[in-house]
């Protein structure tokens, strides 16, 4: 007997042949280079093509979650597909309109930029509004009108797809979030005292001595570093400190965990729920509004996505919610439901 070596994809479970196209490019940003963190200005940028090409057809912006850097979208879980196979999948059924998927980083040293721009963390929605649909139009010869573009995410991700196009509403007009941050009172604020708590038992009460500790760990432990770092990250986001550069003003005393008024508000003002009632107009556009959650989320978005919806109805907004039996792990077979709905509204 004899092993002997052929050519092509292994197969199934271990990869299958694309019938679309995916572009591993790589690109350089200005407007990146000058972000306070000193982050990579170069940054990966996946670009699916359908089996017939791009040209004419609108795109879907695929973006991440906390911690989210692009190379993670070929993963594979236990007996299940990667997520660019899920996608071609999809876009090789029939009956589905062709689109352009568009998969983009913005991640950051903090773990994440909430893809809005932020004097502590970089101007990633600019970076993507700005400069990545423009050259995805460009090279791809993709539809240049805003109502054949769309944008999708989860959990980070699902915030950016329900913020970006509420105050870009010239650039996409369409979204879906699954899990995006919302109503903050739920999601963030019991995150709080267990970050006060971790601080003062472990770091001497110091973001200092956190990063310190953090950055020089050989593995990355959630139970140890998730939760002070994800407060970090999203008080450099809604509440950035503009003499400081790169730094954030926290929402609570980490003595105590006392919560200070002023700037709690500064990050009500980024929750999607209390920003509806402000972008109507903006809202109104879209060709598709698209929510869903799990129905045990452990950062209660189900209730975020409620809340939304129900700000939604009271402006008299179409938009679809769909609550499934699930927590916030493990979503991504949910992903293709969006692109699907996407796809087609882009396309009528």
């Amino acid at each position: 007997m004899a092993l002997t070596e052929v050519s092509g994809v292994p197969g199934a479970p271990w990869g299958t042949e694309l019938r679309g196209t995916i572009h591993q490019l790589v690109v350089e940003s200005e407007i990146l280079a000058a972000n306070p963190l000193g982050d990579p200005a170069r940054r990966p940028l996946y670009v699916y093509e359908p089996a017939n090409g791009s040209e004419g057809l609108p795109t879907i912006y695929l973006i991440q979650g906390m911690t989210g850097q692009l190379d993670m979208w070929l993963n594979r879980t236990a007996f299940e597909p990667t997520m660019l196979e899920r996608v071609d999948e999809l876009f090789t059924r029939e009956g589905i309109p062709p689109a352009v998927v568009v998969f983009v980083d913005a991640w950051t040293s903090y773990g994440g930029s909430q893809f809005i721009n932020s004097i502590a963390t970089g101007r990633y929605m600019d970076y993507l509004c700005d400069e990545v649909v423009p050259f995805i139009d460009s090279e791809y010869g993709t539809a240049t009108d805003r109502n054949a573009r769309g944008i999708t995410g989860k959990s980070s991700g699902g915030y950016g797809a329900m913020v970006v196009p509420m105050l870009r509403p010239d650039v996409f007009g369409a979204f879906a979030s699954h899990a995006g941050d919302a109503l903050f009172e739920c999601c963030y604020l019991p995150e709080f005292p267990e970050t006060a708590r971790l601080l003062r038992d472990n770091y001497g009460g110091s973001f200092e001595v956190f990063f310190e500790k953090m950055r020089s760990a050989e593995s990355f432990d959630f139970n140890r570093f998730g939760h002070p770092l994800n407060t970090y990250a999203m008080a450099a986001c809604y509440s950035p400190d503009e003499s400081n550069p790169g730094k954030a003003h926290l929402p609570f005393d980490i003595e105590t965990g006392r919560l200070y008024d002023d700037v709690w508000a500064r990050w009500l003002e980024w929750d999607p729920v209390r920003m509806v009632p402000k972008r109507t107009d903006a809202l109104s556009s879209m060709r598709l509004i698209y929510l869903d959650a799990g129905r045990s989320d452990e950062y209660f978005l189900d209730l975020g996505a409620q809340a939304v919806s129900k700000e939604l109805r009271s402006a008299g907004i179409e938009h679809s919610l769909d609550l499934f039996e699930g927590k916030h792990g493990g979503l991504q077979y949910r992903y293709p439901f969006a692109l699907k709905a996407l796809a087609e509204a882009l396309s009528a």
